[in-house]
């Protein structure tokens, strides 16, 4: 039986229908299978930020962190520096208080003229010499010649041996020093001061460990008492 054009037209139709059908399918299985891989790689690429923003500023943190402990550091530091400098100033100024009241040794003169014969007896000892050379104070002069004397005979009775004493009358120690004397071999090599400033400075150096655990307490970290 022989088609009409009106079944022909028909037919086309519908296959027409039945193609554009499944090309709407496809393409909204094109379109839900785009909008997954989108979403896919849309979680993916928030994920891959996310992660890199944390690490951004888990870096912060610890710059952050480290900084704060350089800091606290440095303050801890400037502190302990600032209290040994104050140590050190207290101290200071004690011993420029001590260096002002040697002058009252030699106003009593008789208690001054036992502490030069002391001094000199002393340096005797220490140098063991067979010249030695003693310089003072102009205005001491007199009392070592008062007191040298004895002082040789105590140092000979002691140790057995001779020794012959010059004291300059021409290169006397400086009047801005508070007394005492300076005693050496004539080429003057060998000397020992025994002025009260070095004296003074020899005791507060030995002294020095204990004025500061008197002063500020005991150190914890010092290792020997004696």
């Amino acid at each position: 039986m022989a088609l009409t054009d009106t079944d022909v037209q028909k037919q086309i139709k519908h296959m027409m229908a039945f193609i554009d059908q499944e090309a709407n399918e496809k393409a909204e299985e094109i379109d839900a299978k785009a909008e997954e891989e989108f979403n896919i790689e849309k979680g993916r690429l928030v994920q891959q930020q996310r992660i890199k923003i944390m690490e951004y500023y888990e870096r912060k943190q610890k710059q952050i962190e480290l900084q704060k402990k350089i800091q606290n550091s440095n303050l801890q530091n400037n502190g302990r520096l600032q209290v040994l400098k104050n140590r050190e100033d207290h101290i200071k100024i004690l011993r420029d208080d001590a260096r002002k009241q040697l002058v009252v040794l030699t106003r009593d003169a008789n208690n001054y003229k036992k502490l030069l014969e002391a001094l000199i007896a002393q340096g005797l000892y220490q140098l063991l010499e067979e010249h030695v050379v003693i310089r003072c104070r102009q205005k001491d002069l007199t009392l070592v010649q008062d007191v040298l004397e004895h002082a040789i005979s105590s140092y000979k009775d002691s140790v057995k041996k001779d020794v012959k004493v010059t004291l300059d009358n021409e290169n006397f120690l400086s009047a801005e020093i508070a007394g005492g004397i300076e005693m050496g071999t004539p080429s003057g090599k060998i000397k020992v001061e025994n002025t009260l400033e070095s004296r003074l400075e020899l005791i507060s150096y030995q002294m020095l460990p204990d004025l500061k655990e008197i002063l500020f307490g005991v150190n914890a970290n010092r290792k020997f008492r004696d």
